[in-house]
């Protein structure tokens, strides 16, 4: 198990799913964890004294200010940014009917607002502040949490543009970042079994599931690599990282690496 102890992280969009996991994963490494939520509260993360939960919406500039000044006040670094935070599946049944699959005429122009302002622009603005700290202790990790919707079509157009404005983001990030010894990475979760997927669990095939937790397994196995340097401004899939790395899932099972003929 990689050891973070020391280590601080912080954790956008951690209410729930992969941002919670991501949360838990780094906190099982030993890192002391900020995790940031609109929703999210002591009860999130019960029982965990390494996770610190503070509200914070991530589309009010302040809030996301404030966050990173107080981070700043207890701590004299900040080893990792894991850019979680996703307003993009709010809303995807519209008066009884599932519109997420809908052509992009048919889309509400919101799904694309809340895809980029609780999203790429949230993505961001947090980097923004990160990069601040890290740049002056010539150090850390940003992770943009992806998927394969950037390279192939899945689900709408929105979304695939989203998402490809993420590893665009990463791309040029870790270009500006990286004689500041800064990396900045994409990473791509499988099939994860969040709150929401699991609601519909019966309808879908699980077999090669992750746990939101595995992705944090991954941040963290990044997180602790001396030479994470080598991977800045790659798109990386959290199921190879686990092959590459020799750690497992919460199951002790191994996900297959999906591949965009797989998504």
């Amino acid at each position: 198990m990689t050891d973070l102890k020391g280590k601080v992280a912080l954790v956008s969009g951690a209410s729930y799913g992969v941002g919670k996991g991501v949360a838990l994963g780094l906190a099982e490494a030993g890192a002391t964890v900020y995790a940031t939520g609109r929703t999210v509260s002591k009860e999130t993360f019960a029982g965990n004294p390494q996770v610190i939960p503070l509200r914070c919406d991530h589309t009010r500039d302040a809030e996301v200010e404030a966050t990173f000044q107080r981070i700043s006040s207890e701590h004299d670094h900040l080893a990792v940014l894991a850019n979680c935070v996703w307003g993009g599946y709010e809303n995807m049944v519209e008066n009884g009917e599932f519109t997420w699959t809908r052509p992009f005429w048919q889309q509400p122009i919101s799904r694309w607002d809340a895809m980029f302002a609780a999203g790429v622009r949230a993505y961001y603005v947090a980097s923004a502040h990160a990069a601040r700290k890290m740049v002056e202790q010539q150090s850390g990790l940003i992770v943009n949490v992806s998927f394969w919707a950037a390279q192939k079509h899945i689900g709408n157009v929105a979304y695939g543009a989203s998402k490809s404005a993420t590893d665009k983001l990463t791309t040029d990030m870790a270009h500006e970042l990286r004689p500041h010894n800064v990396a900045v990475v994409s990473l791509y979760p499988g099939m994860v079994r969040t709150e929401k997927v699991m609601q519909a669990a019966a309808f879908l095939d699980l077999s090669n599931s992750e746990s939101p937790q595995f992705i944090g397994r991954a941040v963290a196995a990044l997180a602790g690599d001396q030479n994470v340097m080598h991977k800045s401004g790659e798109v990386l899939v959290a199921a190879a990282l686990a092959q590459e790395y020799g750690f497992t899932d919460i199951d002790e099972k191994q996900p297959r690496p999906l591949t965009l003929a797989d998504v």
